[in-house]
């Protein structure tokens, strides 16, 4: 997983309340078993006006000129703006894979589902919980200025706006260690990994039994 410290990106807006997760990556998509290549496909039904297949080739569809990540304004946004309650509904994981691999590396938001705000912790995406009021405000300044970014320091838990003024935010310390680090639940045990092999060939002595294997 990779590490989050200090991230500077452009902002990108989805100025909708309740966006959930089938909205984020619409059920059709979920047949894949890889977890890669969800990016093309994440807002779908928003990004497109043709209904999207698994498999098919993003250049031959036809994009929505309306929808926000599609207006060259917000070409390249990696931090994504949204209102309360973002990635309600069912708890696939999909959601915050499809995110990531757009090309988002945070979310803000007033609040998010619980378990769309813990599969994005698991999966490197910091997902930054801010009063309903400076939100409202960074939506705002958004709209305002072409090329808004925001600056977000885990190590200070604050997001820095373009004229230096800061917002802190709350971060459970488990979980801002696992990102400072890039440790996913995988990279959590494989710490102990020396640890693990001793304990296999202990048992292994005690019981070389285990060891054998049965005929096909």
């Amino acid at each position: 997983m990779q590490a989050f410290t200090v991230h500077r990106g452009l902002v990108a807006p989805i100025d909708r309340e309740n966006v959930d997760t089938d909205a984020i990556i619409p059920k059709q998509f979920l047949k894949s078993i890889q977890r890669s290549g969800f990016g093309p496909n994440l807002f779908d039904e928003w990004r497109y006006l043709d209904r999207g297949e698994p498999g098919q080739d993003p250049a031959t569809r036809r994009p929505n000129p309306d929808f926000v990540l599609n207006q060259p304004r917000y070409q390249g946004a990696s931090i994504l703006l949204a209102r309360r309650n973002f990635g309600c509904g069912s708890s696939r994981e999909h959601a915050p894979w499809a995110i990531q691999q757009y090309g988002f590396r945070a979310l803000i938001a007033p609040s998010f589902a619980d378990i769309f705000f813990t599969n994005c912790f698991k999966n490197g995406l910091l997902p930054v919980v801010l009063p309903e009021s400076q939100v409202a405000r960074l939506f705002d300044e958004v709209a305002a200025f072409v090329g808004y970014t925001l600056t977000i320091d885990l190590p200070r838990q604050v997001v820095v706006k373009p004229d230096g003024s800061e917002m802190p935010f709350e971060v459970e310390p488990f979980r801002k260690q696992c990102l400072l680090n890039g440790w996913d639940d995988i990279g959590l045990t494989l710490r102990h990994a020396d640890k693990i092999r001793a304990f296999e060939a202990q048992r292994l002595a005690r019981m070389p039994w285990l060891d054998q294997r049965l005929d096909a």
